[in-house]
């Protein structure tokens, strides 16, 4: 685990794991599925410890009671998001874990198995040096797609993150996207969840509503942009599943272990 500095806040982590990713084509809740001998949200759960997680809140929902057992430890706690109302609902429905947290919350995916330590520690060292009351990780993709687009002023502060679905046509040209990996101060992240609506194309509580929420409350967002796009992949398809299984077996998270 690595170490926070000293005097430094202690860092609780919230992963997102309700999901059933049904373009896995398996009955099977996406976060059980199995990289390289272990189900993804191992990966996620270990990464959160390595950079040093004192708790980790997991919000579960298709098969909550699968996925409690996939994963052991005192540090863990798990909350059931029974409705798929989006990040933002899901996110809004742990805040009694940490509405009394001061430090600094980070958020992860469990379907993302690749992130490092060091991309998250480089995260959480942004977060803290400037101030923000949000902070994103990012990538640079030459094709975008699909993802939401990371808004920017000349200085780097993040106005706005747009899914594809909303975005308008200049919008859609910016190539730096939203990784749906966030780093939050504690007391804002609980006022701000519950000010989300569903005021978009899928009437969902979409989390990255959060950056304007803070930006209206005069308040810094940052962004760090991940190098190695593939370390933020979502495992969303049997095919991003075996490039993934490629890529830790060619010694990307060290040894394989089967």
């Amino acid at each position: 685990m690595i170490e926070r500095e000293k005097g430094q806040d202690e860092l609780l982590c919230l992963i997102l794991a309700a999901g059933k990713g049904t373009r896995m084509k398996s009955d099977l809740a996406k976060v059980l599925h199995s990289l390289c001998g272990r189900p993804l949200l191992s990966y996620v759960v270990d990464v959160a410890r390595r950079v040093g997680a004192v708790r980790t809140v997991i919000i579960v929902g298709h098969q909550a009671d699968r996925v409690r057992e996939s994963v052991r430890g005192g540090d863990l706690s798990f909350v059931e998001q029974r409705e798929q109302l989006g990040t933002g609902h899901a996110v809004r429905i742990a805040r009694e874990e940490f509405r009394e947290w001061k430090g600094p919350i980070l958020i992860l995916c469990g379907d993302v198995p690749l992130l490092t330590p060091e991309t998250l520690e480089a995260l959480l060292l942004e977060h803290r040096k400037s101030g923000a009351a949000v902070t994103v990780l990012t990538t640079v993709l030459g094709d975008p797609g699909s993802y939401g687009r990371v808004v920017k002023e000349e200085d780097g502060e993040v106005l706005r993150i747009v899914e594809a679905r909303d975005a308008s046509e200049e919008e859609k040209r910016v190539r730096e996207i939203n990784a749906g990996i966030y780093c939050a101060g504690g007391d804002f992240l609980a006022e701000a969840v519950g000010e989300i609506r569903n005021e978009n194309a899928q009437k969902e509580y979409y989390l990255t509503d959060i950056v304007e929420i803070a930006r209206r409350k005069g308040l810094r967002v940052r962004a760090l942009v991940a190098a190695f796009p593939p370390e933020v992949m979502g495992i969303n398809t049997p095919d991003d599943l075996g490039e993934a299984e490629r890529l830790v077996r060619s010694g990307f998270l060290g040894p394989c272990t089967s």
